[in-house]
């Protein structure tokens, strides 16, 4: 090779490093929410964990965490998707009350078994949610109104259905819904085996799908992001899910409700992302008017956002029942602040068209521990809502902040 060849190259090196580099620091920039929102969940589960001297990870209170907010995460996947729509559902914790409360009379007073007392209430939430929706999709009311006036039905039919008193308890069977755990056939003593395998098993999946993604992404010359970073964000993944899978399988093993989240987040995951009903929504969101110009029915996606809520909001009102194991005039009270916190603080936009599924799951466990954290410190309840209001705005001014950038 001629001196000006070994020259050439040499100068080639340092100018691939430096638009590898700005490659790089780019992709950051511009997904800087979604990974800030991963690594502040970090930060404050560690900030817990010091200052709770290690009470934040032991088995039985991560157990305790996960049951604590799973109502949270199931009604965040729906409010996700009717936040991106443009649109906002307030009446959520009043739904969630009144299913429990239905669920509870039908299976108490009228002795139904909890099977066909499920399918009933999941129903009835997804009617109720069709209702509101045909008000705010076919006859354009604005859903903030829509839906407040159905927190306040919904509040005071629960009153009336339980005329005001507590009732249960509940079958054990439907109990399980919540407070049960996942067979151990391979019999386990201090290690639950089963449920350290579920979870290493989930790791690979989601390793093994993840890198076929990129694959076929990479086969349609479609832009992508960093390897080192996609690396490193899935390998970090798989290593939460396994060793939290460790953590639970010390204890009880995994709850039957984090299975049914676990399986909800996959679905509309792929939901959001792979199929042409996700991508309209967001394209609704994101401009209604141009949407509807391109063939997009508006009315009709808007009205579905509303009606999957409900059913959202009605499963998470039999996990919460069951968790209780009695229906109370006040469950549900301000479950749809939390809710709607989720979505925010994981990335979805105020004004529609915006946020991920993983970004709303996040926000709901930021919440989460942070509610945990703070009750094992023996913080108030008044400084836990003023701390919580404080993170919920600092995280739509952020937005705001990226948007006007």
């Amino acid at each position: 090779m001629s001196q000006p060849e070994v020259n050439a190259v040499k100068a080639a090196v340092p100018a691939a490093e430096g638009a590898s580099a700005k490659l790089h620091a780019g992709f950051l920039k511009n997904n800087l929410r979604e990974y800030g929102m991963l690594i502040s969940l970090v930060a404050i589960m560690v900030l817990f964990q010091v200052l709770t001297d290690g009470t934040l990870l032991r088995p039985l209170n991560l157990t305790n965490l996960l049951l604590q907010n799973s109502y949270v995460v199931i009604m965040a996947l729906g409010m996700l998707l009717v936040i991106v729509a443009g649109h906002i559902d307030l009446s959520v914790g009043s739904v969630c009350g009144f299913i429990g409360a239905l669920a509870a009379v039908l299976m108490v007073e009228y002795e139904w078994h909890f099977v066909p007392t499920a399918i009933v209430s999941i129903l009835a939430g997804a009617v109720i949610g069709a209702a509101q929706g045909w008000f705010v999709a076919f006859r354009k009311i604005p859903s903030f109104i829509v839906t407040l006036a159905g927190m306040l039905v919904f509040k005071g039919l629960t009153l009336a259905l339980l005329a005001g008193q507590s009732v249960g308890p509940f079958p054990v069977e439907f109990q399980r819904l919540s407070s049960g755990f996942i067979p151990d056939p391979l019999g386990g003593d201090t290690l639950r085996t089963t449920s350290l395998i579920v979870g290493a098993l989930a790791a690979a999946a989601l390793v093994f799908f993840k890198l076929r993604g990129r694959a076929r992404l990479a086969a349609h010359g479609m832009e992508q992001e960093p390897y080192a970073f996609f690396l490193v964000k899935n390998l970090f993944f798989a290593a939460i899910i396994l060793f939290f899978s460790y953590l639970l399988s010390t204890y009880k093993g995994l709850p039957n409700v984090l299975i049914v989240m676990a399986v909800l987040i996959v679905v509309y995951d792929f939901v959001t992302n792979r199929t042409t009903v996700g991508r309209r929504i967001y394209a609704l969101g994101g401009n209604e008017k141009a949407a509807r110009l391109s063939g997009v029915k508006t009315q009709r996606l808007a009205f579905l956002t509303f009606v999957n809520m409900g059913a959202l909001a009605a499963l998470a009102g039999l996990v919460f029942a069951a968790r209780l194991n009695t229906a109370t005039p006040k469950a549900g009270l301000g479950f749809e602040l939390d809710v709607i916190a989720a979505c925010f603080i994981g990335g979805a936009s105020a004004s529609g068209g915006v946020g991920r599924v993983m970004g709303a799951v996040i926000g709901a466990f930021i919440m989460g521990v942070m509610n945990n954290g703070m009750s094992i410190l023996g913080i108030g309840i008044d400084y836990q809502q003023v701390i919580k209001g404080l993170v919920l705005l600092a995280a739509v001014f952020i937005d705001v902040y990226n948007k006007n950038k």
